[in-house]
């Protein structure tokens, strides 16, 4: 299908700077445009590439300015990574969804199965499971036992689900990822460690999605919860009996311990740490790798281990950066004071 520039900025709520009429149909990175795509312009970083792109149509923040003439049509909007994602919401909206049950998938006769879903190849639905209308399950997916999941879910291939937990609506789980599998929990005994039961379940709220390879563990008792909206990377691991928030997002490699609470809104960067049975507030950025000993106040930009203000990192970091030279001047003072006093004890 092809729109015209004018359209897309009807659709936007945007204004339209040069062709009106110029058509796309399809998708390009601005430093790959090419005659008939549609990009985006939002990081100022990459502004260079709008006075080459080869794009029939580029989105771009209302307030920006540029030094040189622009060959493509312009579609001014409030803020254009917002709108490219709602054109890429409605784009992929207009392709068709996968129906039916394969005749290789495996579901249990108690088992209940929703209307317009689709299951592939391999997969397995276990007993008393209830699956909500126009869910898609992969193949190799696996949802144990007791297992609800609400209305339009995704289960990407090889994903997992234990038995007993709970998936709401909209929920998407990526490739190869474990949900409900058992907390780590080992009471120390004199001839080793001994392996406490895991009877609790996983909740996951609605809006929620998870990256490839991601583990969340259930709780001992009750439930590990992840609340509405939350959006995990890839390779996280949430431990049992954590609650993360709503709205929070985490990138690739974070990590969460035990019984830890963590608030809405919240953004972590990649391979953030966070210890056991601590408490973090709302709306906290945490920094790349940052490491969390103890509780954090809402409302906070941070980063290091352990963690500190931004601006104090970088101010220590650009003190460490000094310590070879500062080491050599204290060297050298150090022999100037050991030969003043060496003077003064022969005087």
């Amino acid at each position: 299908m092809e729109f015209t520039a004018q359209q897309i900025a009807a659709l936007l709520q945007g204004k339209v700077e040069g062709n009106e009429l110029a058509t796309v149909n399809t998708f390009a990175k601005i430093e790959e445009g090419k005659e008939g795509a549609l990009s985006f312009l939002s990081n100022h970083k990459y502004i260079h590439y709008i006075y080459e792109t080869k794009s029939s149509i580029v989105l771009v923040d209302e307030d920006i300015v540029f030094e040189h003439p622009v060959e493509a049509t312009l579609i001014r909007v409030k803020n254009a990574y917002e709108a490219v994602a709602k054109l890429l919401q409605l784009y992929e909206s207009m392709t068709q969804k996968k129906t039916g049950i394969d005749s290789l998938a495996f579901i249990s006769p108690k088992a209940t199965v929703g209307k317009n879903c689709y299951i592939g190849a391999f997969a397995y639905i276990g007993d008393n499971v209830v699956i909500g209308d126009g869910c898609i399950i992969y193949p190799h997916a696996v949802i144990d036992d007791n297992v609800t999941l609400g209305e339009k879910c995704i289960l990407y291939p090889n994903t997992t689900v234990y038995h007993g937990c709970k998936i709401g609506n909209r929920v998407t789980i990526h490739a190869g990822s474990v949900i409900g599998s058992d907390g780590f929990g080992f009471a120390p005994t004199p001839d080793g460690y001994s392996k406490i039961p895991q009877i609790g379940i996983v909740t996951i709220e609605d809006d929620v999605e998870i990256g490839a390879n991601t583990c969340i563990d259930r709780s001992t008792m009750g439930s590990t919860y992840v609340r509405k909206g939350v959006k995990l990377d890839n390779l996280i691991q949430i431990a049992h009996n954590t609650d993360i928030g709503s709205n929070t997002v985490m990138s690739a490699q974070v990590g969460v311990a035990g019984s830890t609470k963590v608030g809405e809104w919240c953004m972590f960067g990649g391979q953030v740490g966070l210890a056991g049975h601590i408490t973090v507030g709302d709306k906290v950025n945490l920094g790349a790798q940052s490491g969390v000993p103890s509780n954090l106040e809402s409302n906070q930009n941070l980063i290091g281990t352990p963690v500190v203000p931004l601006r104090q990192f970088f101010r220590n970091h650009a003190l460490t950066m000094r310590l070879q030279d500062m080491y050599k001047q204290l060297n050298e003072l150090q022999k100037e004071v050991t030969e003043l006093q060496s003077k003064i004890t022969k005087e």
